[in-house]
């Protein structure tokens, strides 16, 4: 069936008199989830929020469908209000919404959809419901079609599961290093006498640059790696491995800069009016057995190399320090990208250096969380994958919920 005969774009303006509501916008919609939850007077809203949507409604914005801004809504939404920029999907009797929320969400679907954003003309890739009503795709009997739904929604669960408890792992190592270095819980509240003040410089061997290198090999660039990004550093902190593209540098470069275990990337550029540069993820074993070539960061980040022992610390100690907007005092650049003074950061901004035996007890009330955050990200990777190859399969007809339960 062509979807326009499952389902429809649905229109309503927002009209109810609440004190407060909920305004969701392209990117408070991400890969199936609803992101912003947050509360703001019901007055002088912006003119895009306008509609209203419901429990079961699919959200899927207009705008660059690779980007997968697209939420399925699982709770009362009488208190939300819509921007005009994303599509109200609802279904008829001829589909149940989990399902066709999976087929919309599917590669296949995306892929159509993006290519159809691009040949259109505008300032940016962009569809409309028109675009998506025309798509054709196979639905099953409602019995199939719950079957399918519940089985890769086990998958779904499973990966939101494992990405809850990552959550909440970080918390608990954050929470340990503010105890011990900030808060100086476990020693009275009191810093002891053999802990000093100083600076990042301190504990840090030397700083690495990046490279960007080549797309394709040439005559001199001809060492194949792996590039992190700092669109990379939010997947590698929850323990994915990242879309890190494949770049060719010279060999040369890849002998002085590539990341090694302990390390720590920085973006140094980029950031936002509410986003400060200075974002850092640690780099682990696990992290580099997940790819299977040597890996350096590209030159919009810089990667820097802690003493022996003191990687953890000092990662936890910046990611503290993020989590406090340090780092917006040390940009620069008015226009477009902002670029973070690394040198001045690392050489001026005050921290505490306890001796590195305390270090080393910090180092190892945290790894654990650290290598299971590592392991549930891995376990990810291969659910997501499973529920990428089955889904097309389910879809097609090629396999049954009965062949996969056999």
């Amino acid at each position: 069936m062509r979807l326009d005969e499952v389902c429809e774009s649905v229109s309503l303006t927002f009209r109810r008199q609440l004190e407060k509501v909920v305004l969701i916008n392209t990117s408070d919609v991400l890969d199936g989830k609803v992101t912003n939850h947050t509360y703001v007077p019901n007055e002088n809203l912006r003119g895009q929020f306008k509609k209203s949507f419901q429990r079961n409604d699919i959200l899927f914005s207009e705008i660059r469908p690779k980007n997968r801004r697209f939420a399925f809504v699982t709770f009362d939404a009488s208190d939300y209000v819509a921007s005009t920029k994303l599509m109200v999907i609802r279904v008829n009797d001829k589909v149940i919404p989990e399902f066709l929320f999976q087929v919309l969400k599917s590669d296949e679907i995306i892929n159509q959809l993006q290519l159809l954003a691009e040949t259109r003309s505008g300032t940016f890739p962009q569809i409309t419901f028109s675009e998506l009503a025309a798509l054709d795709v196979r639905i099953p009997s409602i019995a199939e079609q719950c079957e399918i739904a519940t089985t890769l929604q086990a998958l779904d669960n499973k990966i939101e599961c494992n990405s809850k408890i990552n959550h909440h792992l970080e918390q608990i190592a954050q929470a340990i290093f503010k105890s011990w270095f900030v808060d100086f819980e476990p020693f009275g509240g009191v810093m002891p006498d053999d802990w000093r003040e100083g600076t990042f410089s301190e504990v840090i061997s030397t700083t690495l640059g990046g490279d960007w290198g080549k797309e394709a090999p040439t005559s001199n660039n001809t060492q194949e790696v792996y590039c992190i990004r700092g669109a990379d550093i939010p997947d590698v902190n929850v323990g994915n491995k990242g879309k890190m593209p494949i770049r060719f540098i010279l060999p040369k470069n890849y002998v002085s800069k590539r990341l090694a275990v302990g390390d720590i990337v920085v973006e140094i550029s980029g950031g936002s009016p509410t986003q400060s540069t200075g974002r850092c993820a640690l780099i682990t074993q696990s992290l580099l057995d997940r790819y299977d070539r040597g890996m350096v960061c590209t030159n919009f980040c810089r990667a820097i190399k802690p003493l022996n022992g003191y990687s953890a610390f000092v990662y936890f100690y910046w990611k503290y320090l993020y989590g406090q907007s340090v780092m917006f005092s040390y940009e620069n650049g008015t226009t477009g990208i902002k670029n973070f003074d690394i040198t001045g950061f690392l050489e001026n901004e005050p921290i505490i250096i306890p001796p590195v035996c305390v270090v080393t007890q910090f180092t190892e009330a945290v790894e654990t969380f650290i290598d299971t955050i590592f392991a549930n990200g891995l376990e990810n990777e291969g659910l997501s994958i499973t529920r990428d190859t089955l889904l097309p399969r389910l879809m097609s007809g090629e396999l049954s919920v009965t062949d996969i339960a056999k």
